[in-house]
């Protein structure tokens, strides 16, 4: 190459536009209730009062075409809005069941309150709405931390509830005995920190998911695209509230004392254990065991069985639906 030429080259260089490295591209933000964010169903607010704090808690209230005179009420887990119950309101309003889905006070489209979370709170707010709609009795549907929800609701009112399904509940064991006291600003530092990416890597390797990831990105958009809200950080506090109410109020000791029929249905590949990364590393390993757990607990209970399904995790109802189905409609229609 001529002087002359290399000259051209390096002028022509200097003059490129800069590359900047690829980002996430921005995202429309939703408000701290999920407003923005579509639920399959209609979605109503109960009124509620709260430590003095008027909140409103959202629901749905699906019937089926041909009523069975039965009700169930679907629980959701920390980290999904309960419009991820879709499929199994289907399920269920199909074979004749009318279906409640709230969600709870700090959860999805319901308020987010300044006060601490705890699970009586959340008992007490759930029978109001079963009153609200004139439910006597209901049989329980849920998943996650909604299984540590159903037990506390289960033992407060045992004369409101028929049956218990609990699908890859967590609360199988106390977490207090594994993982040290976390302080709630590290919890926000950690999630101020998290990425969608992030996000998405933690869902799959936590969770053991076996969904394609077009059906992950809902629950992404749930968790980050509200990180615009103006009111952000009082969903953080609330959000970090419900870690905190985990550990602190375990139900392991009482579920062997439950008099209804339950059921368990869990992903054999389900490992969630909230916490894990925070306990010292020679007793990680000992987390999670969750179906074992489950299965252990349901042979020293008066009337309940453990289901284990294969090749799937935390999401087993997404994970494996018909085989998830076949054992709901099989258990609630006994």
């Amino acid at each position: 190459m001529s002087r002359f030429a290399a000259a051209l080259c390096a002028a022509l260089l200097a003059f490129a536009p800069i590359v900047a490295p690829a980002t996430e591209a921005p995202r429309e933000p939703y408000g701290i209730n999920l407003e923005g964010f579509a639920y399959p169903y209609p979605v109503s607010l109960l009124p509620l009062v709260n430590d003095g704090e008027q909140l409103r808690m959202a629901y749905m209230d699906v019937a089926p075409t041909q009523p069975n005179g039965r009700t169930v009420l679907l629980l959701h887990g920390r980290n999904f809005p309960s419009s991820y119950w879709a499929p199994v309101i289907k399920t269920l309003t199909d074979a004749g069941f009318r279906v409640v889905v709230p969600d709870q006070i700090g959860f999805g489209k319901s308020s987010k309150p300044t006060g601490e979370l705890h699970f009586d709170t959340l008992a007490r707010n759930t029978m109001a709405l079963l009153d609200h709609l004139g439910i006597a009795k209901a049989e329980i549907v849920a998943h996650s931390m909604g299984g540590m929800l159903a037990v506390r609701i289960a033992r407060a009112y045992p004369d409101r509830i028929a049956h218990l399904v609990l699908t890859a509940p967590i609360g199988l064991e106390d977490y207090r005995l594994y993982v040290p006291p976390i302080p709630s600003e590290k919890i926000m530092e950690s999630e101020e920190r998290l990425t969608a990416d992030g996000y998405r890597k933690q869902l799959e390797t936590n969770y053991a998911l076996k969904l394609p990831p077009d059906q992950v990105t809902p629950f992404i958009d749930a968790r980050f695209n509200l990180k615009g809200s103006a009111d952000y950080s009082r969903w953080l506090k609330s959000f970090v509230s419900s870690y905190q109410m985990i550990y602190r109020e375990p139900v392991v000791h009482e579920i062997p004392l439950l008099t209804q029929p339950t059921l368990f249905i869990m992903g054999a590949d389900d490992h969630n254990a909230p916490g894990r990364p925070n306990a010292p590393e020679a007793v990680r390993a000992k987390m999670g065991q969750n179906a074992e757990l489950a299965t252990s607990l349901a042979s020293r209970m008066r009337e309940a069985r453990a289901e284990v399904i294969a090749n799937a995790g935390h999401l087993v109802f997404l994970d494996a639906p018909d085989k998830y189905n076949a054992l709901l409609l099989g258990f609630l229609g006994r």
